[in-house]
């Protein structure tokens, strides 16, 4: 068995999501790191997957240690997730039975699209910021919340579609309003949480394979171009809404949307690609230049989008 030279320095890091704290007060700290130690094979404990893939090892096994390892707050999130997937595709189900327009401020795609795009980017949050420097505490706080945003976001999406009435922009009534304005509050909370992950991932470099850390920081910079693209979409709709002109409202916001759902899941597509990268046997330097290469890729689409969006404004 070869041992890690570094295994005995690098134990009073996290393990499996753990603290040092925590895991010496449930298991007790010296004995955990010295069995640890010698049964550590090449991983860096500062990751939460080796950092090379062996042979035997598969991305099932890999997600199934990690949900085993994971904090409630991940736990949580992922249920809920699992939940908005799950409510989206029922909708596409109703959709399929019911009918009606595809397109147009009520219609069935909208908890259709918000339950799944929800769904997974509550998913891939949990995930990727297990990679991130921060506290275990502050994380599952920001965890918590995030999901209940996205529970607020979905539902209430969810209620005006059933009720048969927009969702967004939608003052025709107290109640319309009412949820219309939750939605709006709600949007605000989402850009501030997932803004707070995208701030930490900067300010101290992301734990994770070859390849990982860009992912991550690339990923959370563009999703702050979606995040933006949603903000001018509502604030537009809002200045239409407030200014009478209630049916443009509802169609002004046409031109950013591939934008915004472009952008929204970079923060899942390049972490996902680094990780399922680490069961190849290519070597970190090519892993690295297969992730800088969809990076580009993923900022043309992104300039695509864009370009789109001021072509057809």
């Amino acid at each position: 068995m070869v041992r890690s030279p570094d295994a005995r320095r690098l134990l009073p890091r996290r393990v499996s999501g753990y603290s040092r704290g925590r895991t010496e007060g449930v298991f007790g700290g010296t004995t955990l790191r010295r069995a640890l130690a010698g049964m550590l094979i090449g991983m860096d404990l500062t990751e939460r997957t080796p950092a090379r893939a062996t042979s035997g090892t598969t991305w099932p096994r890999a997600a199934a240690a990690w949900w085993r390892a994971a904090h409630p707050g991940e736990r949580l999130s992922c249920a809920v997730g699992v939940l908005l997937i799950v409510s989206g595709l029922f909708h596409l189900l109703v959709f399929a039975v019911d009918g009606g327009p595809w397109t147009g401020p009520v219609s069935w795609r909208k908890p259709v699209t918000f339950g799944l795009s929800f769904g997974l980017t509550l998913i891939a949050t949990a995930w990727v910021t297990s990679y991130l420097r921060m506290s275990a505490r502050t994380r599952a706080v920001l965890l918590v919340l995030f999901a209940a945003d996205c529970v607020l976001e979905v539902g209430g999406i969810t209620l005006q579609a059933w009720r048969g009435v927009p969702s967004h922009l939608n003052m025709e009534s107290a109640l319309n309003s009412t949820v219309s304005m939750a939605l709006a509050v709600g949007g605000g909370l989402l850009v501030v949480l997932l803004s707070a992950f995208a701030v930490i991932s900067f300010r101290r470099r992301p734990q994770g394979p070859a390849g990982m850390p860009l992912a991550l920081r690339a990923g959370f910079a563009i999703l702050l171009v979606g995040l933006a693209s949603g903000a001018a979409m509502i604030a537009r709709g809002v200045t239409l809404t407030k200014t009478g002109h209630q049916a443009d409202a509802y169609a002004s916001t046409a031109f950013l949307k591939p934008l915004h759902g472009v952008s929204l899941h970079a923060v899942l597509v390049l972490p996902a690609l680094a990780w399922l990268l680490t069961f190849t046997p290519w070597g970190e330097r090519t892993r690295l230049r297969i992730v800088q290469g969809a990076v580009g890729c993923y900022l043309v689409a992104v300039l695509a989008a864009g370009a789109w969006g001021v072509v057809t404004y």
